[in-house]
């Protein structure tokens, strides 16, 4: 981090914190460095440093843990206010906009997917048949979002990636809600879609997609 002037310190530092969370210096999870540890780097007082990391707690990009530190929740005030806006959305807004994104991630998956990316696929779903045949529906919704969010990380657009990861919570609820876990043919759709994606084909991957959402309205109709 570069040592800031003195004119708007505390803006000035805020800015800096921020574009270091952006860059990906600490990552979502992880405790940022210390007050004092802050200051020295940024050659400013600890009091400034108090306060700008209280303007972006308060903004939702870091929260405070009571003798544990500070930590990153966030990356973007972005993420924040969809998060907070799909806090106040129905379970069909939020698979409408699920069936757009996962057409165009199935269809991007399998042009852009690399043998990484495969293998990232082949593992949530193997772990989410065995939380299915388990009646581990926990487990089996964490397995299906990540298998999902895999699609849209194979597909190589930021985002894409940005705006599912974004929708992943509510994605668990229509998930459990869908009562997905009870469907037999679910295993099915979900390989079909991941044969299609290995396979390289664009067409059989977007059919596969729809394939998944449309049992999902079946079931909630």
């Amino acid at each position: 981090m570069e040592t800031v002037g003195r004119v708007s310190i505390v803006d000035t530092v805020i800015s800096e914190l921020r574009a270091e969370i952006a860059r990906g210096a600490w990552q979502v999870g992880e405790r940022i460095p210390p007050e004092g540890q802050l200051a020295e780097s940024l050659g400013v007082s600890r009091l400034s440093v108090r306060e700008a990391v209280r303007v972006l707690v308060h903004s939702g990009l870091l929260s405070t843990r009571q003798g544990a530190g500070t930590y990153v929740t966030a990356t973007d005030e972005g993420q924040i206010a969809l998060r907070r806006h799909l806090g106040g959305v129905t379970a069909g807004d939020i698979l409408d906009v699920r069936r757009g994104l996962d057409i165009v991630a199935a269809r991007l998956a399998a042009t852009a997917r690399t043998e990484e990316d495969l293998t990232a696929l082949r593992q949530a779903m193997d772990r989410r048949t065995a939380a299915g045949r388990a009646a581990d529906l926990d487990t089996f919704t964490d397995a299906d979002v990540d298998f999902h969010l895999c699609v849209a990380e194979a597909a190589h657009n930021p985002l894409l990636r940005d705006l599912y990861r974004n929708m992943s919570d509510a994605l668990r609820e229509t998930v459990k809600a869908g009562r997905c876990m009870d469907e037999a043919g679910e295993d099915l759709f979900h390989s079909a879609l991941f044969e299609a994606v290995s396979a390289g084909d664009p067409v059989a991957a977007t059919s596969a997609a729809l394939a998944i959402l449309e049992g999902g309205d079946e079931e909630d109709a």
